[in-house]
């Protein structure tokens, strides 16, 4: 008998959908919307968020060790006298080295670390790209080039070139291809690069790499430890930084904060160092959920308009169908049949023209230029926004029809007879 009565029901829903099919699709279209926009706009928005932070993560470490020049130290009088308040205004920072000490052996420390995938002790220097009468301003970065790859794949990174290639020549250099661009350099090439200090040096050329982020390609380049090292005039134990990379990245902050404790030098994680790109990220992502949600909220709206037009057109035949002995609660099933048959059309619908949008979007042109290097906007096809966006258009359609199928059940059938 139930499956007898839901039968009828759902034949009931179908012939009310059929008879005014011009609203029926109108809501169904409505659906469709809102779930293919919420399908494109996610994809997209979550597909830039994902490639900025791949790129940006592929060219930081996890953790970056240094010394802070810029803490607060205690002045002179303060060491002297540290139980009288002293006041020191203006005080100037010493003209001190930025050396990480004892580099070698916390390198050694952190290896044995069974969280750290890879560490690489590097030195870096501010340098002025030679280019004719004019200087480029840029960064030079000494390091073990396998290391780096291991930490950063560099490898995947060459555009010209192997880093094998530095390794056999002392004064080789690999440069980011925005500043190889602005040079006009290529591989064999030679480059003259100059210090703040005034040190001149002749580098030779031997790869091209590229990062894909503008302010990485367009000063950053490689050489060899001991190259930078005599760049800075300085001892086979200068070292000025320590990069790490961990198995899971998301515990950096933790262990971040045990190696400083531990090794007493700064020690920063990539949350850290990123702030304000996950900040971005966190704000980008509320936009595009609370857009969506909007769509598919706006879109029940439409169908509960529908749905409560229908029952005021069908007013007779709901009093009809009561008096021959139908329940309240099978009126109110009819029409909470019709919204979801409704939901669940529109909703496959909006998921195959929300697939075809986000194909047509990610095959789209776009130039990076020399920001990043993208030649199509990067779009995410995560299952699981499609799932949500059947979830919810379905249940926003449920939403929708319960209160007007809740009206239908509340009809008292001899009133409406009587007014006829």
């Amino acid at each position: 008998m139930a499956a007898s009565g839901l039968k009828l029901s759902f034949e009931i829903a179908r012939v009310h959908l059929l008879s005014k099919p011009k609203q029926t699709i109108i809501a169904m279209l409505g659906v469709t919307f809102g779930i293919a926009m919420f399908i494109a706009l996610v994809g997209l928005m979550t597909g830039l968020n994902d490639f900025t932070e791949e790129i940006t993560m592929t060219s930081s470490p996890d953790i970056h060790i240094y010394k802070d020049v810029t803490e607060p130290r205690k002045t002179i009088l303060e060491e002297l006298w540290p139980n009288v308040l002293v006041s020191v205004h203006s005080q100037k920072p010493k003209n001190e080295m930025t050396k990480v000490r004892n580099a070698s052996r916390i390198v050694e420390i952190i290896r044995k670390n069974s969280l750290v995938r890879g560490v690489a002790p590097a030195l870096s220097s501010q340098v002025f790209y030679n280019y004719g009468p004019v200087q480029l301003n840029g960064t030079i970065l000494g390091v073990d080039i396998l290391q780096e790859d291991k930490l950063f794949d560099l490898k995947s990174k060459m555009k010209n070139g192997r880093i094998e290639e530095l390794l056999a020549n002392r004064e080789g250099i690999i440069m980011g291809s925005g500043i190889a661009k602005k040079l006009d350099v290529k591989k064999n090439d030679r480059v003259v690069i100059t210090t703040p200090e005034g040190y001149t040096m002749t580098l030779k050329v031997v790869g091209i790499f590229q990062m894909g982020i503008g302010v990485v390609d367009n000063v950053r380049s490689y050489a060899n430890i001991s190259t930078v090292q005599t760049i800075l005039q300085q001892d086979a134990s200068y070292i000025t930084d320590i990069n790490i990379k961990l198995k899971d990245r998301h515990i950096a902050k933790n262990v971040a904060q045990e190696l400083q404790s531990e090794l007493n030098t700064k020690a920063e994680d990539w949350e850290t160092a990123n702030a304000t790109f996950l900040t971005g990220v966190i704000i980008r992502n509320i936009i595009t959920y609370a857009v969506s949600v909007t769509l598919l909220i706006v879109a029940g709206f439409g169908i509960y308009n529908i749905l409560n037009m229908t029952i005021y057109n069908k007013m007779k035949d709901i009093a009809i169908l009561k008096a021959m002995g139908f329940a309240g609660g099978d009126v109110k099933s009819i029409f909470i049949i019709q919204s979801l048959i409704i939901g669940l059309v529109g909703a496959v619908a909006g998921l195959i023209i929300g697939y075809g949008l986000s194909v047509a979007i990610s095959k789209a042109p776009f130039n990076g230029g020399d920001i990043v290097s993208l030649d199509h906007f990067p779009v995410n096809f995560d299952p699981k926004f499609y799932v949500i966006g059947v979830v919810f258009g379905i249940a926003t359609t449920a939403i929708a029809g319960y209160m007007p199928s809740r009206k239908a059940s509340k009809i008292d059938p001899i009133e409406i007879l009587r007014g006829q």
